[in-house]
């Protein structure tokens, strides 16, 4: 059986991964399974992320790359929305992805977005804070190999699902 596809969609919060996952999820030519750091962050109640955050984030962020790792097994596609940060629980980071999905096809997008637009983003939310971009920034992997960028302060949604889709499966023909 022919392994799926695996895009991680790696960038700080309020860049769009995910507006870009649903826009993807909205396409007729090609479906994606997600999985995503904020839906696995989910399965861990609020009293242990209150008492050891990123101890229990580092966990079920790996849980969640052997679950994309599954579902490419099986010949699906998939679509990871997350963010690689490099912090002791969890070092190398990157380098435990690339370990995981070492056997899977697996393509690094980096979804970009100025920090100040990010800040914007984060306020309209609600659900996060001011600077939670710049945090995060501050803390992401370096020297990750990307195919491709996107830049959603300067495309839709949509274009840079169009982009994606483009750019990662031209390559494969």
């Amino acid at each position: 059986m022919e392994k799926g596809r695996i895009i991680f969609l790696n960038g700080v919060t309020s860049a769009g991964k995910t507006s870009i996952v649903e826009a993807i999820q909205e396409r007729d030519d090609i479906f994606f399974y997600v999985v995503a750091n904020d839906l696995f962050q989910e399965m861990v109640g609020e009293k242990y992320l209150r008492e050891n955050y990123w101890k229990y984030l580092c966990e079920v962020i790996i849980m969640m790359y052997h679950t994309a790792k599954l579902f490419s097994d099986m010949g699906k596609n998939v679509l990871i929305d997350g963010v690689l940060f490099e912090r002791e629980e969890i070092a190398p980071h990157y380098g435990q992805l690339l370990e995981i999905l070492k056997d899977n096809p697996l393509d690094v997008v980096e979804v970009y977005c100025p920090l100040e637009i990010c800040r914007k983003r984060n306020i309209i939310r609600g659900d996060r804070y001011e600077s939670q971009s710049d945090e995060q920034h501050e803390i992401m992997a370096k020297n990750v190999k990307y195919s491709l960028r996107v830049d959603t302060s300067l495309h839709s949604s949509a274009e840079c699902a169009d982009i994606i889709i483009k750019e990662l499966f031209k390559k494969q023909n």
